[in-house]
């Protein structure tokens, strides 16, 4: 009894001094069964279809929350890629982007992820379809996100879909050149994408999955830098047994909230995401985790070490905690979302260069990044293509979320508002790559990618 006294206090002390909080609980719909033969039939199945799985997950979500004191900041829905729900009916796919945007505000949810295509070995006529839409689609909703995964450490990767997404992330910023380019903060381009993750803008709800399962994404940048607080003088192995101690701890929070949410909605529980989710609020930033490290400023010599020990007992002690880790499962370095990083691109600390090099690490990639205007759409599809690289490569999910804003220029900055936060215009290396992104075609898979 003591024991657990203990524990439910010290559960509490981290919720309201460390920023506790369940990002995200993230309902997973199957929408393989909602094509039919017109897209206007396919668009009012789909709505059915997630407005009645989805009828109480908002209400089941706070009734957790006053509950057990955990804030669950985010409700979520992912679904099937449309490209595959749509494929063969005539009309616009986009018209699917808008029933699922009007079925995400009806259950209340802050994002439906899931407009995505699954490209990597090549593309059909309704993923091309599908990806040309993407920058209307993302302009004319509000809470539909979308991806696209262009690599794997199985296929390698296809070049052609890279070279189209940095048009599409061109084309996603100026149609929404008014509101900071936010279309392109919902859209992620992807290496390695997995059907489990619960976060946005990546989220997508894969075919292998059930019918629908909940799946939570956790946080807690916070109180994982509140364990190191007492560690002053402290060896970097000492450090990362306090980091397993934390997580485990945060894990468990997360563990408990997806099973409660699970039962209540009747569906299963999928998978706990162990990703540290930072936000641009002071005292939730995995940068200072870094920093309390010993590290005067994110970005200097130390950081990638810093972070590989961090991902590496984040991920050790989330797996002690629970049996159904998945998704993406590591540190997110969120350039707009995280206060640390935000000051290190503004003092120059962090450079585009350093960033690649970090997400040979982290979970995720350039994420959140926001580019000068005039960055040409082979620059950015380089981004892609490198990132890509260093996914297929160390068989580990990448992704590039980039925000090409028209009209500004390094030395400014530009906010995206809420959970979104803000950033400085970044320095982007200027050399042109457009003859090697032109060649288009694939690049093969490593020799160390066929496992069987």
């Amino acid at each position: 009894m003591a024991f657990e006294t203990h524990g439910i206090l010290d559960t509490i002390e981290m919720i309201e001094k460390y920023r506790l909080d369940i990002r995200t609980v993230t309902m997973g719909i199957s929408l393989l069964g909602c094509t039919r033969t017109t897209m206007e039939e396919t668009c009012q199945a789909i709505y059915d279809r997630v407005t009645t799985q989805a009828e109480h997950l908002v209400e089941v979500c706070e009734g957790i929350e006053a509950e057990l004191g955990i804030p669950i900041v985010n409700k979520r829905i992912s679904v099937t890629p449309v490209s595959l729900v749509v494929a063969g009916v005539e009309g616009s796919p986009v018209d699917a982007a808008k029933a699922l945007d009007k079925a995400a505000k009806k259950v209340g949810v802050n994002f439906v992820g899931g407009y995505s295509a699954l490209v990597e070995k090549g593309a059909t006529t309704a993923e091309k379809k599908l990806i040309n839409s993407i920058p209307e689609a993302l302009a004319t909703t509000d809470v539909v996100c979308s991806s696209v995964n262009i690599a794997s450490s199985r296929t390698g990767i296809n070049m052609n879909a890279a070279a189209k997404m940095g048009e599409i992330i061109k084309e996603a910023a100026e149609l929404t050149r008014d509101n900071s380019s936010i279309a392109c903060a919902k859209l992620v381009v992807f290496a390695n994408s997995v059907g489990d993750n619960p976060f946005m803008a990546g989220a997508f709800h894969g075919i292998e999955e059930p019918d629908c399962v909940v799946s939570v994404g956790v946080s807690g940048p916070g109180v994982v830098d509140r364990a190191l607080g007492n560690l002053e003088g402290a060896t970097l192995d000492q450090v990362a047994e306090e980091i397993k101690k934390a997580a485990f701890k945060i894990t468990r929070a997360g563990q408990l909230v997806g099973n409660m949410a699970a039962q209540r909605l009747g569906v299963p529980f999928g998978i706990v995401d162990l990703s540290l989710a930072p936000t641009a609020e002071l005292g939730d930033s995995v940068a200072h985790i870094l920093e309390h490290m010993g590290l005067d400023q994110v970005g200097t010599h130390g950081t990638t070490a810093a972070l590989a020990l961090l991902n590496d007992a984040v991920k050790k002690g989330g797996m002690m905690a629970c049996s159904r880790v998945g998704g993406l499962s590591g540190s997110f370095i969120p350039v707009s979302e995280d206060k640390g990083m935000i000051d290190a691109v503004r003092s120059g600390a962090i450079s585009m260069d350093k960033l690649e090099a970090m997400t040979a690490i982290c979970s995720v990639g350039f994420d959140m990044i926001a580019l000068p205007g005039d960055t040409s759409a082979s620059t950015i599809a380089g981004m892609i293509a490198d990132e890509a690289a260093i996914g297929v490569m160390n068989h580990k999910t990448t992704a590039v979320r980039v925000i090409p804003v028209p009209g500004k220029t390094v030395g400014d900055e530009v906010n995206f508002g809420g959970l979104l936060g803000y950033a400085p215009i970044i320095p982007v290396n200027t050399v042109g790559n457009s003859e090697f992104i032109a060649r288009g075609g694939f690049i093969p898979a490593p020799v160390h990618g066929f496992r069987n």
